[in-house]
């Protein structure tokens, strides 16, 4: 499960991600990180039946957490199954079925926006 982390450094340099590992034991592997000297945004996945636990961790830590169901979004009524996407995403989001339909697998999305940028037809755009 895809969770977007988000903290302040206000207050110190709390390792949120190693105290959350160390205290549930879950292994966290880190996606996509944005971290400087104010604050940090970190997409991670954890296992789905810890991810309540790792959640829970995080905002005692004081971290913001928030869970990713559907990072990318496709407007059925826009897309036009070029597979501009499907080029530029370095992670195999997308890809076409044997029917050259466009297919969508959003587990996969660490949130990149290339895909967003790359479509002609502006029919994609990621949840943040």
């Amino acid at each position: 499960m895809k969770l977007l982390v988000t903290f302040s450094r206000k207050g110190g340099h709390e390792p949120v991600i190693a105290r959350t590992v160390k205290e549930t034991g879950v292994l966290i592997n880190v996606e996509r990180a944005h971290i400087d000297s104010h604050a940090g945004e970190v997409l991670i996945d954890v296992p789905e039946e810890s991810a309540e636990q790792v959640c829970r961790s995080m905002r005692e830590a004081g971290a913001n957490v928030k869970v990713l169901e559907d990072a990318v979004i496709r407007d059925q009524n826009e897309c036009i199954d070029c597979g501009a996407c499907v080029s530029v995403c370095p992670q195999d989001v997308f890809a076409f079925d044997e029917d050259w339909h466009l297919q969508l697998h959003g587990e996969r999305c660490v949130l990149c926006g290339k895909c967003v940028v790359a479509c002609p037809q502006n029919a994609l755009s990621i949840l943040e």
